[in-house]
């Protein structure tokens, strides 16, 4: 088990030299074991798993604009985000993996302990098996703690979901190469540096308060919602009622707008992402070398909580979003969840709402302020700037219908089923973390604010 943190970044970064890692871009058309159909223009892979890239038009009464199509990744099976976890005396400690991902800015990250597609644990790709793997799959040692199925980014998955699970174990499992015990407190610190825990390891983590809390626990005694369970179950399900998401899917070669140009598929005004092809070699992974299409965003995201005290307690505004990929029409997601460059030369009445404040918060009001990647198994060089602000009392609790306001430990009661809470909420949840006690019970007296 890792004692401090210096000796973490030592070995996390002797992980990195060991091991040797190349991303080069590459065409589309030319990615070993993936194939354009002439006809339609989808991308997929030669073995009919993994994923594949196509076109959907989309149609609805809850966004900014009422219709229009995309690229967008399928990929319908569902992988294990797993983390194990096991109680030494009063510590919680987890077993964590030095991963490189082609998409990941500094290529190594922190990640879960299993982090697998179905295709990749099945061994579709004739590889070495996914470590640790017996723990995650049943029968299994160890014991469930946390287990549901998770949505992923539904700005470019259609209907994507993963197996988030934390399993605890009672004694001792050695920690493979590039792997370590960390601490639920020395976890919480690294959240503070950019680009170092991972986007899976992130939404898994959203989970761990129930580590420490039976089902049917009462609530701390001290914290006084606004609202009641039953009236945010009311608000959350009105909302899925109340709008439309229509979704078909479409050759790729006929998205409107979007064109095939230098190897690429990209947006006729460079908005939004664009659909690039990587080929990568890793000297650590289950196989040393392979190609792949990935999805390019066109500037950094921004992914933000306002939030205020009502009394004693503190709240987080919640957003009811609709996203093209969302499973079931709407889930709750950050105050805020955008790239700004989409909005660039847009009045101001176009911007998403609440996102002035998001940015315009001074520094003294932000609890959270970090810039973390997203999935760098299909996202590519993808990052988003992880905000959450205190705007004092005097901000008005009156808010448009698509919003409410909840505790933190409200919100992270929703995360134990699966499609209530999506992923860039649960990230930010993990951004809460006070070190061994459950995520997000308050919060912080410091803040995660990135160094420089």
């Amino acid at each position: 088990m890792i004692h401090d943190l210096s000796e973490f970044h030592a070995w996390f970064a002797e992980r990195s030299r060991r091991n040797a890692y190349q991303v080069t871009r590459a065409p589309l058309d030319g990615l070993d074991g993936w194939q354009t159909d002439p006809a339609t223009g989808n991308i997929a892979h030669r073995s009919g798993k993994f994923f594949s890239v196509q076109g959907l038009a989309v149609t609805t009464d809850h966004r900014e604009t009422s219709s229009w199509s995309q690229p967008i990744i399928l990929q319908p099976e569902i992988g294990i985000l797993g983390l194990l976890v096991r109680l030494v005396g009063d510590t919680v400690y987890c077993l964590m993996q030095a991963k490189m991902e082609p998409g990941n800015i500094n290529l190594v990250q922190l990640s879960p302990t299993i982090q697998a597609t179905r295709s990749n644990y099945t061994r579709v790709h004739r590889g070495d098996s996914v470590p640790y793997l017996e723990y995650f799959v049943a029968p299994r040692p160890g014991r469930a703690v946390f287990d549901a199925l998770q949505s992923e980014q539904g700005t470019w998955f259609l209907d994507k979901r993963n197996r988030n699970m934390i399993v605890e174990v009672d004694g001792p499992v050695p920690a493979r190469e590039d792997f370590c015990w960390l601490s639920l407190e020395q976890i919480a610190e690294l959240l503070k540096a950019p680009n170092l825990i991972n986007m899976d390891a992130r939404t898994v983590l959203s989970g761990a308060p129930f580590l420490f809390h039976e089902e049917g626990a009462r609530p701390d005694s001290t914290v006084r919602p606004l609202h009641s369970h039953e009236h945010l179950l009311s608000w959350f399900t009105e909302a899925r009622a109340r709008y439309h998401l229509g979704r078909n899917l479409l050759p790729l070669s006929r998205v409107a707008r979007w064109r095939r140009v230098d190897g690429r598929v990209v947006h006729e005004e460079g908005r939004h992402f664009s659909v690039m092809g990587v080929d990568v070699q890793a000297s650590n992974r289950e196989v040393s070398r392979w190609s792949q299409p990935m999805i390019e965003p066109c500037g950094r995201g921004v992914v933000g909580f306002l939030g205020r005290h009502v009394g004693e307690t503190f709240h987080v505004l919640v957003h009811a979003r609709t996203e093209a990929g969302t499973h079931d029409v709407i889930e709750m997601a950050p105050t805020v969840s955008c790239i700004p460059a989409n909005y660039a030369g847009l009045p101001a009445e176009r911007w998403p709402r609440y996102l002035t404040e998001i940015l315009d918060a001074p520094p003294s009001r932000r609890l959270v302020d970090v810039v973390h990647s997203e999935e760098g198994g299909r996202f590519f060089h993808a990052e988003s700037r992880y905000i959450v602000v205190d705007l004092g009392e005097d901000f008005d609790l009156d808010v448009p219908d698509d919003f409410c306001w909840m505790t933190v430990d409200q919100l992270v009661g929703f995360v134990r089923y699966g499609n209530y809470v999506n992923v860039a909420a649960r990230c930010l949840l993990t951004c809460l973390a006070t070190g061994s006690e459950p995520l997000g019970r308050r919060v912080l007296a410091q803040p995660v604010v990135a160094r420089r």
